[in-house]
């Protein structure tokens, strides 16, 4: 009787190596997002605490995302408006956002002026007026809508769509790619339009997708050893004929 041992299972080493690399890949991969999602919260935080500064100054910056600037606008009391369908604090309502050429600027931007339960049918006086409105704004970039977002109704929206607001409004003329939010009213005298720049929306789920990662990566060599283990620890009888 003599004892033989299984061969070594080249195929399932090789097979492990290659996942193992990528899931250790994948794992340091979310662990430099990681880093680079703090970094770019800490930079947002700091913009955001920044004194407010005139706009023609703010927009020289590398990154002006998040600053807050000083603007006067003519007319913006009184100014027309788009309605843009939204949900604040679990209130359903709409935003008001006016076109607006800040003083010493040659590019209109969208201004929004602030949220409106959906409770309040009143809406601020639209005439024409040249009366200055000195505010202070947040600039954000704003994305284009996506492609499932419905058309606009007229003078009502349900997506964020710079372009369109500005056409809606007769603006002509460049139009800036960020959003003026208000943080005081333009019309103080009206309780019901509460001004505000929506809260910064990071998702910072990346340490847990390296643990995830890194768990997989480990779990895997733990199931190899074992299964190495099986394959190369236990001998086998083998019959001989004479």
């Amino acid at each position: 009787m003599s004892e033989t041992r299984a061969r070594f299972p080249w195929g399932l080493t090789v097979a492990t190596g290659v996942a193992l690399i990528l899931l250790c890949g994948l794992g340091t991969w979310q662990v430099q997002r990681l880093q680079w999602k703090e970094a770019l919260i800490a930079e947002a935080e700091a913009a955001a605490k920044a004194p407010p500064a005139p706009l023609a100054v703010v927009l020289t910056a590398a990154d002006p995302e998040f600053r807050k600037a000083t603007i006067i606008c003519p007319g913006l009391a009184t100014a027309p408006f788009v309605e843009l369908q939204t949900i604040q604090e679990a209130e359903v309502g709409v935003r008001l956002v006016s076109a607006c050429r800040p003083e010493g600027q040659a590019t209109t931007f969208m201004i929004d002026r602030g949220f409106v339960s959906e409770s309040i049918s009143a809406r601020p006086p639209v005439t024409a007026s040249d009366m200055p409105t000195g505010l202070t704004v947040e600039l954000r970039h704003t994305p284009p809508p996506g492609a499932m977002a419905p058309p606009p109704s007229g003078l009502h929206f349900y997506a964020r769509d710079t372009a369109a607001m500005a056409r809606a409004l007769g603006v002509t003329g460049p139009v800036g790619t960020r959003t003026l939010y208000a943080t005081a009213s333009s019309n103080p005298d009206w309780a019901a339009l509460q001004p505000s720049a929506p809260p910064a929306a990071f998702s910072n789920n990346h340490l847990g997708y390296a643990l995830t990662w890194f768990g997989l990566a480990l779990a895997l060599v733990g199931t190899y050893v074992a299964l190495l283990r099986r394959r190369t620890g236990a001998p086998t009888s083998e019959k001989s004929s004479t």
